[in-house]
């Protein structure tokens, strides 16, 4: 216990602590996110990684927090989805390319013995939506962190329903990471996740989440892992169906994000992301219950209906001008920030 409160503290401070430092050095260089009309460093996510690592490795190496069989091979492919963020920070990789990578790291940490040879293949193409899901969220400030620790605690939750004390400590120590980098990353963000960051906490949640599926029903497993990433999957569900409703590629950028959606309709940037935040809650705590058994499978099935219903309405809500517009303001954006 005393252990768990001083490696959370620790990993809270040092993610703190290097955000900071990193900041200077990216912006020199030029590395920002440029899904955002001011210049925010986007390697930012080298604070989490750094953080999670260090803490939990250390604890392992150790001997007095063992992450167990698994575990420590679950941070090392998520260190190496990490790296694959940082490769496209610096040269903007296409997103075909982060879920080819993404889904070798999962192939590599899945249980194929728990889910056979066909779970399994549905179980690594489920983590690597989940990766580039977390990448998405991480247009608006604060979001990707928020929907983050809220994840990781439910994740720890059912990891620690299920005596899976070494998965519980990472994930807690990946959440006080999460919160020691959002002290930089809320509105207005100072630096934020970029690829690295939110690619290694949505790959790490989502093969946690797997693993404390191992022994239950698949489909109860699969409504739990749902609902604990709830808010990431509706933001990709929204997009790709507001992108070919419109015509539009579904690879290329807009504001057609929820969060996007819901400062059109009068939210401040904050509102928006404790609005998701909130949501996000909601879907982990009645996975939670599902996992602990105190809610039935239709809790989870509540959570999609709802989901859904929310996607739609926000479908609605208008967010592409005119093309030539469009064209127009992109243009003048880039004479703005070459100039």
């Amino acid at each position: 216990m005393l252990y768990g409160i001083a490696a959370a503290t620790t990993a809270l401070l040092l993610a703190a602590v290097l955000a900071a430092l990193i900041r200077p050095p990216a912006l020199r260089l030029g590395l920002v996110d440029r899904r955002r009309a001011r210049p925010v460093p986007a390697l930012g996510g080298l604070a989490v990684v750094g953080a999670t690592c260090v803490v939990a490795g250390v604890g392992d190496w150790s001997g007095v927090a063992p992450l167990g069989a698994g575990v420590g091979e679950l941070l090392i492919a998520g260190g190496a989805v990490a790296l694959i963020g940082v490769v496209a920070d610096v040269w903007r990789l296409k997103t075909r390319f982060l879920l080819f990578g993404t889904a070798v790291a999962a192939a590599c940490v899945v249980p194929y013995g728990e889910f056979g040879i066909a779970g399994g293949a549905l179980g690594v193409g489920w983590i690597a939506f989940v990766a580039v899901a977390f990448k998405g969220l991480d247009h608006a400030d604060g979001l990707a962190g928020t929907v983050g620790v809220v994840t990781a605690f439910g994740a720890g939750a059912c990891a620690a329903a299920e005596v899976m004390d070494g998965l519980a400590v990472l994930l807690s120590v990946l959440a006080a990471a999460l919160t020691g980098f959002l002290m930089h990353n809320w509105h207005p963000a100072r630096i934020a996740l970029g690829a690295t960051g939110s690619l290694f906490a949505g790959f790490v949640l989502a093969a946690a989440a797997l693993l404390t599926q191992t022994g239950h029903d698949p489909v109860t497993g699969a409504g739990e892992l749902f609902a604990l990433t709830a808010v990431a999957g509706a933001d990709v569900l929204v997009v790709v169906l507001s992108r070919l409703l419109a015509g539009r590629p579904v690879l290329r950028r807009g504001p057609d994000h929820l969060a996007h959606r819901l400062r059109r309709l009068g939210l401040t940037s904050q509102g928006a992301t404790v609005v998701l935040g909130t949501g996000s809650f909601a879907g982990v705590l009645v996975a939670v219950l599902v996992h602990g058994g105190w809610v039935g499978r239709t809790g989870a099935t509540c959570v999609a209906c709802v989901t859904v219903s929310v996607v739609l309405l926000l479908l609605r809500v208008p967010v592409y001008g005119p093309r030539r517009l469009e064209s127009t303001q992109v243009s003048g954006h880039l004479r703005v920030r070459n100039g």
